[in-house]
C-alpha cells in the first residue's frame, strides 16, 4: 500500500494551466509527517482514468485526486472511478441537498429547472461513496475505498484535502516520518560510489541510499550529495558506516 496523488486535466498536460497542486499537497503531507509514494498526471480520457484507478484500487493504495469531477462533458473522473470498481453511479442524498442549498443561496432560480437538475450530476458518485465537504461553494467531493476525489480548483481542492487528511486519513499522520543524513563528496563519480550504496542497502534493511549529483555548485563545484534516509536508529548506524567507508578528506557533512 502506498499514498499517491492523481492530478487530472487536459489543461494541465497542454500547458494551458500550470499545476499548483503538487507542491501544495507535498507541504500538507509534510506538515503531518506523511510521505507521498507516487504522483500521476492524467488527461481527461475515460479509458486511461479507469485503468489508473483500477490499478491503485487493486493495490489497496490511499490516493488523493484533483480534477475532473464536474458535470460537463470533459469531466470523467467520477464515471471512471465507478467503472474501475464495477459500481453504478448514484445521486448521493447529502450531495443533492448541498447542491440544492447552493442553488438557493446563489439565487440560481428554481431548484427543479433544467439547469439546476443538470447541476445535480455533480452529486453522482460511485455507489457507497462518502462525501467530502466543500467550504467554498458546498459542492462536495467524494471518497471511496481510500481514494479521495476533489475538484481541480485549488481554492476548493486544498481545504477539502485538508479535511480528508485530518479526518479519514488522520491515522496515517506520522507514518511517513523519516530521518535523512547526507555528506558532500567532492569530485566524485556515481559509478565509484555505487558499490558502497548497494552495500549499505543490503546491510541496513529499511534504509534507502540517495545520490544527488551536481556539476556547477557555486561552493562545492562538481560533487555528489550522498545520503541515507529511514528510521532514526537505522539511519544513524548506516550513516556512520557510510562516512567510515569514504576516502578520508573526500567528504564533508551536508548542511541540514
Amino acid at each position: 500500500m502506498g499514498l499517491g496523488l492523481y492530478i487530472i486535466g487536459d489543461e494541465i498536460l497542454s500547458g494551458k494551466r500550470q499545476d499548483k497542486h503538487f507542491p501544495q499537497i507535498l507541504a500538507l503531507l509534510k506538515a503531518r509527517e506523511m510521505r507521498l509514494d507516487w504522483v500521476s498526471y492524467l488527461g481527461d480520457d475515460p479509458a486511461q482514468l479507469t485503468e489508473a484507478f483500477a490499478a491503485s484500487f487493486r493495490r489497496g493504495d490511499v490516493a488523493l485526486s484533483c480534477g475532473g469531477i464536474g458535470a460537463t462533458p470533459d469531466d470523467h473522473t467520477r464515471q471512471s472511478a465507478a467503472a474501475a470498481l464495477g459500481l453504478p453511479l448514484e445521486l448521493h442524498p447529502e450531495a443533492k441537498a448541498l447542491i440544492q442549498q447552493r442553488v438557493i443561496e446563489a439565487g440560481l432560480g428554481d431548484v427543479d429547472s433544467p439547469a439546476n437538475q443538470q447541476r445535480l450530476n455533480m452529486g453522482m458518485f460511485p455507489q457507497g461513496s462518502a462525501i467530502i465537504p466543500n467550504p467554498y461553494n458546498r459542492i462536495p467531493g467524494f471518497s471511496i475505498r481510500q481514494h479521495h476525489f476533489v475538484p481541480g480548483f485549488p481554492v476548493m481542492a486544498w481545504p477539502m484535502l485538508e479535511w480528508a487528511l485530518d479526518g479519514p486519513l488522520a491515522h496515517l499522520h506520522g507514518q511517513g516520518h523519516q530521518v535523512e543524513r547526507a555528506v558532500i563528496v567532492r569530485h566524485a563519480m556515481e559509478s565509484d560510489l555505487t558499490p558502497l550504496m548497494e552495500d549499505i542497502e543490503q546491510r541496513f534493511p529499511g534504509v534507502k541510499v540517495f545520490s544527488l549529483p551536481s556539476v556547477d555548485h557555486p561552493v562545492w563545484g562538481r560533487h555528489i550529495e550522498l545520503g541515507v534516509k529511514g528510521d532514526s536508529a537505522a539511519v544513524s548506524e548506516a550513516f556512520d558506516y557510510l562516512r567510515a567507508h569514504l576516502p578520508e578528506g573526500s567528504w564533508e557533512d551536508a548542511p541540514k
